[in-house]
């Protein structure tokens, strides 16, 4: 089409240099990044929209209401007038007069045929005309395919071009069919869907493009539509039937339902694809044909997007393009379910279908939630065709969008200057990842080979930009941040693409014309060589990346890219110079090793200065490691361990004096770190095993090492025990092959055990307890290493022995001696009684020796701290003892009341506990000593277990006497300890409540001829609340010391001591009278709640034995006149005199037959027989017999819901004949 394009772009400018984005880090390609551009591309169809105009001001056309768009773009007008225009813009046809539009009102819908050649109208009165697009003419008038009165909504052809279908406002659906029979034109109507059923307001016929007519599916003519409810599908070919129906989720009632076809590609197959939505989700249907020839329709993903959608139409069979309801047209990637691109519609000003839905023309006949949906309704004014859709406005008439290709989403970046995102646009077509790509063919080498073109094209031009507007002016920094954004850029994109050639040769080139793009340039390099995606370097750029990083003291940065590069692309002259100048070690080994294959050298050079690294980089080649990365050629891991032993048991180094002490390196290695070295040799020996010539050289080193480190003051005893922890281990290993004197290690425990030698105690212990643990106990003399540990004062030592011995009571001896582990020893003993692993003669014999020690214990020590700590392991060892019961403890009383004296002094706040649990001292001794220490609570608990009431209470009233008295006396300090001190009143006042409510009751029952402790009790309590009373904080307590009064006292006898009591004898009464009102309130509702509960249990009282009576009273009614055992009549001869027993539950027996079935049970000389029914308690699992329940009587039974089984016994001379329909039988039960 002839049209004048617009470019758009969601995308804001770059940084431009300012100060303020200095700081950043140095930018890195993103290729997670997602970079769009400009998806779509708009028109404005300047010529129609110009003669839409012209026939409306010229011709009163009227304005646009309706457009179509196939081979030819048609436009319905509020006149009733269809104007058809070509490609070219050009008017072709001006189909119907204003006088048909005076008569059929508005243009409400059209639809092209798939051949062009003909046009459907729909009008706002109910009528539809069919026109040949080739001559103009007027085919068919259509007056009747639906109710009058209601106007056309939509009218489309399908994909037979004999049949249409239309919908009108009344929500109906009718499918038209036309016939040309003898030379004359017909249509049949036939309606498919009643809007009385729900109002139908879009439908959408599967209309398949050229390439697929022949698609299998295009046989059964689908139809979508969708109702104000539901999404319904339809076949109306060979007959019609509904292949699937799909409900709305909840959304809101003004929404449009929208509907569109596509034939998309999943799974190697091509299946048409309905997407609809009411609301803002969009859902997605597959439908295919299955080989039954029944169509099967597959739910896909949803899409939720957070606006109203008022349009959905495909682009491609991968994108979708929405409009919601403020006008803003959205590009959807259906599988990603990602936004591309947002546009704005509201220049267009859209045209509504309002008027049709709501029918104005008819007089407006329509439901509301119709007329409701019909407010944002736009079904005629978009039509997509051909990848293309067409929107109709009122200021703008004519905008059809479609999809940018590739290369022009990226040339209108670089038109905007946006380099970046062009390169990150261009790679993601070429690796595929991009969104809505059209205009790319050919195979996809062919593909790639196009964008990689394109992307080079860039490249040249962001670099000769960034040139451009390098700042000439200025800041260093600021040109610095210039090409830090562009430079790695660059380099990345080049190495994307395996264009090193591109980015050494061409782009370095134009970059060394700019001092600051170069330096930017080389330190970029850096980043890509460590990550090893840019491993060599050419000559050129390797010596200018030498001379940068030096000359700007970037030595960290150029050794970590040494280690990363081909070695062969180096000058291993020049870079091992630089190396040692500024101490780059690790990259002169790696200099050494990859390029001349010289592993013994860096350690020669090295052996002082390299400190760390050294023994780092001996464990490495000693495990067939490179350093400081990757491995050592397979072909060269035997020679390199072998050359590296060789250099350590050297005699002496290559330039040595004659005053160099033997072996060199390894005392050197020792003096650096010993324990280290060590454990490189240890790591080392795990893989000599079949080794011959390496466990050589291991047994050579372990001769050394005792050469050099045994009777030398050089190395510290921690040296010396490191080295035989080394050997123990070395030597308990179950293949061992070294062999080690024993002379030495018993050298080594003379050395460790000296008792002369007072410096390093705790290390030397430290050492040889590590060694025992490592196995090397079994280098000594077991009775030899205890006497020299006892005599050196190793009691760690001795421990591990007479643990190793079982010999555990010795070990407490040595938790005592020790000055450092004192405090432990309780803690060892716990363990010992309480965890298991211990034999019964173990524990007993730990016991005894606790016995021996603990009165010592407890009474050695005058220190405060020390008794503490005695303290609390003393009442540990009460507690774990007194858990055995089997132990006899003649003093066990003595020990609990000397953990009460330390309680009393150390620990005061677990001393109620202790005495609440304990139960082992003695009472008066207790309370001698709670009193000894003034422990009012724990004396007042005492003397109340005691049974000295009086005392108890005395007790806890002098506690709360002395606290408002200590107030009193201390009044400038009142204000700072009030709070303490009315809390503490308070504690003694509920102390003195509970004490009182606990004991009276039982005092009354015990000691009737005390009854006048009660009022005394009273006068003291009353005086309590008098003090209460006084201070405000505290009335609370009053009542609820009167409420406990009055369970036990008369409330009378309450209010009269109040009253005579003398603190409210001057006109105090009022103080109180909240309280005595307060406490009448709870008299009456107590009384209330006893009435009213006496009452209810009278009610069920009676309730239940009327039950009872009526259930004793009821007859039984058997279910048969047989014995349900030996199933005869009840009466099997008339002179027989054998019992019959009846079950509530309707089964009848002879007592004979019971008997013998054992269901009778409780046979006493008190209680009469007891029986119960055989066949019931068959039923219920379980034979006849005696219940595990206690007795109960037939009263109990009865009352039980379901009633159980009783029994009544019949004798057979209380009746003389009897008939199984006879009813003396029930007669005689009736009368029981």
């Amino acid at each position: 089409m002839d049209a004048h394009s617009c470019d758009t772009s969601s995308l804001a400018s770059s940084d431009s240099g300012d100060p303020a984005h200095l700081k950043r880090k140095r930018r890195t390609v993103d290729l997670n990044a997602t970079v769009h551009g400009s998806v779509l591309r708009h028109s404005l169809l300047k010529g129609i929209s110009a003669q839409i105009v012209s026939a409306a001001d010229k011709v009163d056309a009227g304005l646009p209401t309706a457009i179509t768009v196939s081979g030819v773009i048609a436009v319905g007008t509020s006149h009733g007038l269809a104007l058809v225009f070509d490609t070219n813009q050009a008017l072709r046809l001006c189909l119907g007069t204003k006088a048909t539009g005076a008569e059929f009102g508005a243009v409400s819908a059209l639809s092209i045929n798939h051949d062009c050649s003909r046009l459907l109208c729909g009008f706002a009165k109910g009528q539809i005309t069919m026109w040949d697009l080739a001559s103009g003419k007027l085919l068919r008038t259509i007056t009747d395919a639906h109710p009058p009165g209601t106007a056309i909504l939509h009218v489309k052809f399908t994909e037979d071009p004999t049949l249409a279908v239309c919908n009108d406002s009344g929500g109906s659906v009718f499918e038209l069919s036309f016939r040309r029979v003898m030379g004359m034109r017909s249509c049949d109507s036939r309606c498919l869907f009643s809007g009385s059923k729900g109002e139908v307001c879009c439908i959408e016929p599967l209309r398949a493009p050229p390439d697929f007519r022949e698609h299998p599916i295009t046989h059964y003519s689908l139809l979508a539509m969708a109702s104000l409810t539901k999404i319904l599908v339809i076949g109306l070919k060979p007959s019609l039937k509904v292949w699937m129906t799909f409900p709305y989720s909840k959304s809101d009632p003004s929404s449009v339902p929208q509907l569109a076809w596509q034939f998309v590609p999943v799974q190697k197959t091509v299946n048409p694809m309905l997407a609809f939505c009411k609301g803002d989700t969009v859902h997605f249907l597959l439908v295919k044909k299955e080989e039954t020839g029944t169509i099967h329709v597959i739910k896909q993903k949803q899409l939720h997007l957070s606006c109203d959608i008022i349009s959905l139409s495909w682009i491609n069979s991968r994108t979708l393009v929405l409009v919601d309801s403020h006008e803003k047209l959205q590009v959807v990637d259906r599988p990603s379910q990602e936004v591309l691109e947002t546009l704005d519609l509201e220049q267009v000003q859209l045209v509504y279908n309002s008027r049709h839905f709501k029918s104005l023309a008819t007089g407006g006949n329509v439901s509301q939630a119709l007329a409701l949906v019909g407010e944002k309704a736009c079904y005629q004014s978009v039509s997509s065709y051909a990848g293309q859709i067409v929107y109709l406005g009122t200021k703008v008439t004519l905008t059809p969008v479609r999809l940018r290709l590739c290369l022009q989403r990226i040339d209108c970046l670089l038109k905007q200057e946006h380099f970046v995102e062009a390169l990150s646009l261009a790679w993601s077509f070429h690796e595929g990842t991009a969104k809505a790509v059209v205009g790319l063919l050919g195979d996809p080498m062919k593909r790639k080979g196009v964008v990689s073109d394109k992307m080079v094209e860039i490249l040249f031009q962001l670099a000769e930009h960034a040139l451009k507007k390098c700042p000439e002016h200025g800041k260093i920094q600021v040109m610095e941040q210039h090409f830090h954004d562009v430079v790695p850029v660059l380099v990345d994109y080049c190495l994307l693409l395996k264009r090193a050639d591109l980015m050494f040769n061409q782009l370095y080139t134009q970059l060394v014309e700019n001092t600051v793009a170069k330096g930017v340039f080389l330190e970029s390099l850096e980043s890509y060589i460590v990550a090893d995606r840019l491993g060599h370097l050419t000559t050129p750029i390797m010596k200018d990346l030498l001379a940068h990083y030096h000359g700007n003291g970037m030595m960290d940065s150029l050794e970590r890219c040494i280690v990363h590069l081909d070695v062969t692309s180096l000058d291993i002259q020049q870079v091992v110079q630089v190396c040692w100048e500024n101490q780059l070690y690790d990259a002169m080994i790696y200099v050494f090793n990859s390029g001349i294959n010289d592993y013994i050298t860096p350690m020669e050079v090295g052996e002082v200065v390299m400190g760390n690294k050294l023994l780092v980089y001996i464990s490495c080649c000693l495990a067939g490691r490179a350093y400081p990365l990757g491995d050592i050629p397979e072909d060269l891991v035997v020679q390199v361990k072998n050359q590296v032993f060789e250099f350590l048991i050297r005699l002496h180094s290559g330039d040595s004096l004659e005053e160099e002490e033997v072996f060199p390196f390894i005392r050197t290695l020792l003096h650096f770190d010993t324990r280290e070295f060590l454990n490189v040799l240890a790591m080392t020996f795990e893989d000599f095993k079949n080794d011959k010539q390496a466990l050589e050289y291991q047994q050579r080193l372990v001769d050394i090492l005792l050469q050099v480190m045994v009777d030398n003051p050089d190395f510290t005893p921690s040296q010396v025990g490191g080295l035989f922890t080394f050997l123990a281990r070395q030597l308990a290993k179950p293949d061992n092959t070294l062999f080690v004197n024993r002379k030495l290690f018993d050298q080594v425990l003379e050395f460790l055990c000296c008792p002369d030698d007072d410096s390093r105690h705790t290390e030397r212990q430290q050492v040889l307890l590590e060694l025992l643990q490592v196995g090397g106990v079994v280098q000594f003399d077991e009775g030899r290493l205890l006497a020299l540990a006892e005599k050196a004062k190793f009691y760690q030592i001795c421990e591990f022995l007479y643990e190793k011995k079982h010999l555990y009571d010795r070990i407490i001896d040595c938790y005592l001696r020790d000055p450092l582990r004192k405090g432990e020893i309780f803690s060892f003993i716990h363990n010992l009684l309480s965890m298991p692993g211990y034999g019964p003669e173990e524990k007993h014999t730990v016991r005894d020796k606790v016995l021996q020690h603990i009165q010592v214990r407890a009474n050695s020590h005058t220190h405060t701290h020390t008794r503490i700590h005695s303290f609390l392991g003393f009442r540990l060892l009460l507690k774990i003892i007194s858990h055995h019961p089997g132990t006899v403890l003649p003093l066990e009383r003595d020990l609990h009341e000397l953990l009460l004296d330390l309680l009393c002094r150390f620990g005061p706040q677990q001393l109620l506990s202790f005495l609440q649990t304990s139960q082992h001292y003695r009472l008066e001794e207790a309370i001698q000593i709670t009193q000894k220490y003034h422990h009012n609570e724990a004396t007042a608990y005492l003397l109340e277990k005691k049974g000295d009431v009086h005392g108890a209470f005395a007790v806890l009233l002098e506690v709360a006497r002395k606290h408002p008295q200590s107030r009193e006396g201390r009044r400038d300090e009142e204000e700072r300890e009030s709070d303490s001190t009315l809390t503490r009143v308070k504690d003694s006042l509920n102390d003195i409540i509970v004490l009182g409510h606990r004991n009276s009751d039982s005092l009354y029952q015990q000691q009737r001829e005390v009854c006048h402790l009660k009022p005394y009790v009273l006068k003291l309590l009353i005086r309590c609340v008098c003090v209460c009373v006084c201070v405000s904080v505290l009335k609370e307590l009053t009542m609820k010391v009167l409420n406990c009064m009055s369970s036990f006292i008369s409330l009378p006898a309450i209010i009269q001591r109040i009253l005579q009591d003398p603190v409210y004898g001057k006109g105090k009464l009022a103080e109180i009278q909240g309280l005595i009102l307060g406490m009448l309130d709870t008299f009456n509702y107590e009384q209330t709640l006893l009435e009213t509960t006496t009452s209810l249990l009278n009610h069920d009282l009676h309730w239940s034995l009327a039950h009872l009576r009526a259930a004793v009273t009821r007859g039984l009614h058997p279910r048969q006149d047989y014995c349900n055992i030996c199933l005869q009549q009840y009466k099997r001869r008339q002179d027989s005199a054998e019992e019959i027993i009846v079950f509530s539950c309707g089964h009848l027996y002879h007592q004979q037959c019971l008997q013998q079935k054992d269901s009778g049970w409780g046979v006493t000389s008190e209680l009469p027989q007891r029986w119960s029914c055989y066949k019931c308690s068959s039923s219920q699992g379980g034979r006849g017999g005696p219940s595990t329940e206690p007795k109960r009587d037939r009263k109990t039974l009865i009352m039980q819901k379901p009633s159980p089984c009783f029994h009544v016994h019949l004798r057979k001379e209380d009746h003389t004949q009897s008939s199984p329909t006879s009813c003396s039988l029930y007669s005689q039960l009736a009368r029981l």
